[in-house]
């Protein structure tokens, strides 16, 4: 059985999230790892860089109840959704057990320290580094010459990008080839899950598939435009392509 399904011009690991984390933490080089759901998909399609950021991961995870949708109807294979928060976690749990070190780079000096206090506690083996970046649209060489020298002084296995979408994408696929690190991914809100300074929603919600709703709820502001632009153009999509008047590579 393949371990990809190609959906959209992307290829989607096919893995359960404790084989990727396994696999990407065993290898010497490097690996990225990202996620994919409707809305980065739509967000690729005016974004060249984005695009590439995604379509030159190691591994692509299904992050999102509509990605595990249209692999079912288009492809006929099924997909379990991997959430940013399944491949912190099973990372975590992996990297606790081997006695490993990991480095986080984004978010605020706030958030990291909780998230500091709150592994010390769950995972007592892990070495945590850590980095808040300047808050700006785009970083200079400089900043990322410093990113680059702190990841690597730290001789972390695991590196997480806590930035927006497609921020952090984009950022990893600049430093990739000159960090130092085993696996690397870009898991956005989990910062701020896992410090508490936003709730994520119940599982059942997860479970049922609303977890989006839970937190358009939360925050509208920000997630307004994932839930009534890129998910009826993603639904779109998939309409277009199982009728067969348009076809993806």
């Amino acid at each position: 059985m393949t371990q990809v399904t190609r959906l959209f011009g992307f290829n989607i690991t096919r893995k359960p999230v404790k084989q990727v984390v396994l696999e990407a933490i065993a290898h010497q080089n490097i690996s990225v790892v990202n996620t994919i759901n409707p809305h980065s998909y739509i967000e690729t399609k005016g974004d060249q860089e984005f695009r590439q950021a995604l379509s030159e991961s190691d591994v692509l995870i299904p992050d999102g109840s509509g990605i595990c949708l249209a692999s079912k109807l288009l492809n006929k294979v099924d997909l379990k959704k991997i959430a940013g928060a399944d491949l912190f976690v099973e990372t975590m749990n992996q990297l606790n057990i081997v006695s490993g070190s990991v480095f986080f780079l984004g978010s605020s000096e706030n958030v990291l320290n909780l998230i500091k206090q709150r592994a010390a506690f769950d995972y007592p083996n892990v070495k945590l580094y850590a980095l808040s970046p300047p808050y700006k649209e785009s970083f200079s060489d400089t900043d990322l010459a410093c990113f680059i020298e702190s990841i690597n002084k730290s001789s972390s296995d695991v590196l997480f990008v806590g930035l927006t979408a497609p921020k952090q994408e984009k950022l990893i696929h600049q430093i990739r080839s000159k960090v130092d690190v085993r696996m690397v991914s870009g898991i956005g809100a989990v910062f701020d899950f896992y410090a508490g300074t936003v709730v994520r929603p119940h599982p059942l919600w997860v479970k049922l598939h609303l977890e989006w709703f839970v937190r358009l709820i939360g925050e509208p502001k920000r997630l307004w435009r994932r839930n009534f632009v890129s998910t009826p153009l993603f639904l779109l999509e998939i309409l277009v392509v199982k009728l067969g008047i348009k076809n993806f590579d």
